[in-house]
């Protein structure tokens, strides 16, 4: 007689009542699905509540500052840690459970500090890394460390002992021997952290690569360049809590919902004129750049149509995409917004600031000597000053 675990049968309707599917479609959809995920250090709550879903065959970056609890979130995906409550699923395993070691064969990770033998040179590393792997002894073996030590320029160091390595040296290394045996999910904490230019493009060369190949990519990092541009998915995350979660472009859209551009003139009140043009959702000017929100993106060529037929010299036409860095801190400002109308308190001037509203706002640069100095101007749709 096999004893069951009610918790456990718990614990995996939390996912289905969280997701509101079965199971069994959540497991081919999904590579790691956070449900209801808590997790606390004493009387720090490192986790609260966390729910996510990390699509497989992709690109998915956590976001957030210090503290918001993305190493916490890698470690409960390898079962280095356990959570207090709520589900973790990983290929549809839980990493804690009876099926735990084949999630972590799957899985490659680079922690923000490898730990690897200084003792030991970078071969006996990587070949005791291949012994965990399974991988073995021979050429073979030998062969395909080699091959991973070259895409991360640390080949001609492995007969050095590690000790002597510096900081970017080791993190190449960690890098080798967490691809060794080329897994399904590769697991990044701040992969970057102390690496060359030439490296670190190493890494992001290497998660393409990896995506392109079907595999799954899971990277934490608080340097949004370096998730510009490799984001499939995002997961923004503060204080122990999950902000929001998706597709970058599918969340820009709740903050910029129409196309928008950005054109200078030489004289900047003279770009008032379209304020009102047919198309115009919202306008904003500062100095010698008007700022304008349209109904679609056809509508620039008629904006710049009209403007050259009144003879209204212009210097530059910019349709305006918001970067990662743009949507993180809009994401950020509303989360601020948002508990400061709960408890009744007035944002702050930081949040205020940083808003999606404040967003759409070009920077206010100087004019050129040339270039009378002029007020700036919020127009409405219809050309009257608010």
């Amino acid at each position: 007689m096999v004893a069951v675990d009610p918790g456990r049968k718990t614990r995996r309707s939390i996912l289905e009542a969280t997701t509101k599917r079965p199971m069994a479609l959540i497991m081919t959809s999904a590579a790691v699905t956070f449900a209801d995920v808590s997790r606390s250090f004493g009387a720090v709550d490192a986790l609260t509540s966390a729910t996510f879903n990390l699509p497989a065959q992709s690109v998915s970056v956590l976001l957030g500052p210090n503290g918001a609890g993305k190493t916490t979130a890698i470690r409960l995906i390898t079962g280095a840690l356990e959570s207090d409550g709520g589900l973790v699923t990983v290929f549809g395993h839980e990493p804690t459970g009876p099926d735990g070691e084949e999630v972590r064969q799957r899985s490659g990770v680079v922690s923000a500090k490898p730990s690897l033998y200084d003792r030991l040179d970078g071969w006996d590393n990587l070949r005791y890394a291949a012994e965990l792997y399974g991988l073995g002894r021979g050429p073979a073996t030998r062969q395909r460390m080699l091959e991973a030590a070259e895409q991360f320029d640390i080949a001609g160091a492995l007969h050095q002992r590690v000790g002597g390595y510096s900081t970017g040296m080791k993190t190449r290394l960690a890098l080798t021997r967490a691809v060794l045996h080329r897994p399904d999910l590769l697991l990044l904490d701040e992969p970057t952290s102390g690496l060359d230019p030439e490296s670190a493009a190493a890494v992001l060369d290497l998660i393409k690569t990896m995506t392109s190949n079907g595999q799954t990519v899971l990277m934490s990092t608080h340097l949004l360049t370096e998730a510009e541009g490799l984001a499939d998915h995002i997961v923004v995350m503060d204080g122990g809590t999950v902000m929001t979660t998706g597709r970058p472009a599918d969340l820009a859209l709740g903050f910029w919902p129409h196309p928008i551009v950005r054109i200078r003139a030489q004289v900047g009140s003279e770009l008032d004129i379209v304020a009102a043009a047919p198309g115009v959702v919202e306008y904003q000017r500062e100095s010698a750049t008007a700022t304008i929100a349209l109904d679609h993106p056809d509508r620039i060529a008629e904006l710049v149509m009209t403007l050259s037929a009144d003879g209204v010299p212009l210097r530059a036409v910019e349709p305006y995409k918001p970067t990662l860095e743009d949507l993180y801190f809009a994401i950020r400002a509303a989360s601020v917004r948002s508990r400061s109308e709960a408890s009744g308190l007035p944002p702050t001037a930081g949040a205020e600031l940083s808003s999606p509203s404040a967003s759409f706002r070009p920077s206010v640069s100087t004019p050129e000597p040339s270039e009378p100095s002029e007020p700036s101007r919020t127009l409405t749709a219809t050309g009257r000053r608010r």
